[in-house]
């Protein structure tokens, strides 16, 4: 284990990425808390823990400027309160591969206002039953979850599925949450790297298909190639948008 210091900080690569977002790069440190990111100075827009120990994701300071978050391959079985009081401008948090059990243990996201992509995929939570529609319903900010465009149709669907005073007890009977933490419980004696799943490489190769930009291309390329899963499917800014999508940007956007 490796504590994250503002010395290790101030050491790890530092750079522009392909989308031109400056890039602080912690992956593969071992890292198992989030700790002393003020030495950051608010100074980047995307922050990368991907690969390391974390159980639990909070322990941020303000940074105002922090608009992407990839933490794949970790242990996380835990998002903290109060995340949108300091990460206000969040609008990609990548967890793929990490130890998210029930789906109450989501409902912290609900308050991460710009929260527009999202990604869960190897987690155990994407097993239950009604996940993606609880998610749709308890974090309607979402605009891609797990790569799937969220449809003005499943937003409906959830809608109905959580309306009224039976939907709000249908609510609270799937959100459980995990029991008080436990260090290492429930956590595999040894945990596996692995890469993407066939299906994440598919989901890859369409987001590349889709990206509007050379610089997007490149980006998603450089995260298929390093065995990364990539955080925004970019189909909203496909050249053709249907008249299906432009309604749910209207219901997303509340105008």
């Amino acid at each position: 284990m490796v504590k994250l210091t503002a010395d290790l900080i101030e050491q790890a690569a530092q750079y522009t990425n392909a989308v031109r977002d400056r890039e602080l790069d912690l992956r593969g440190y071992k890292i198992p808390v989030i700790e002393n990111l003020g030495a950051t100075l608010d100074q980047f827009d995307t922050i990368d823990f991907s690969d390391n120990e974390i159980r639990k994701l909070d322990g941020f300071p303000l940074l105002k400027r922090l608009k992407t978050l990839l933490v794949n391959n970790n242990r996380i079985c835990r998002i903290g309160e109060g995340l949108e009081q300091v990460l206000p401008n969040l609008t990609e948090l990548i967890l793929t591969n990490n130890s998210i059990m029930e789906l109450g243990d989501l409902d912290h996201l609900a308050t991460i206002k710009h929260l527009s992509y999202l990604c869960l995929l190897r987690n155990p939570v994407i097993n239950k039953k009604d996940y993606r529609l609880y998610v749709i319903h308890k974090v309607p900010q979402i605009r891609i979850l797990d790569f799937q465009k969220v449809k003005l149709a499943e937003r409906e669907e959830a809608a109905r599925m959580f309306k009224g005073k039976r939907g709000a007890q249908l609510a609270k009977d799937i959100a459980k949450r995990s029991k008080t933490f436990t260090p290492g419980a429930g956590l595999p004696t040894e945990r596996k790297r692995l890469g993407p799943s066939p299906g994440d490489v598919e989901a890859i190769k369409n987001a590349i298909a889709n990206a509007t930009t050379l610089a997007e291309v490149e980006r998603l390329k450089g995260l298929l190639q390093s065995g990364q899963i990539p955080g925004k499917d970019r189909v909203s800014g496909t050249a053709e948008e249907t008249e299906e999508d432009m309604e749910e940007d209207i219901v997303t956007n509340g105008s």
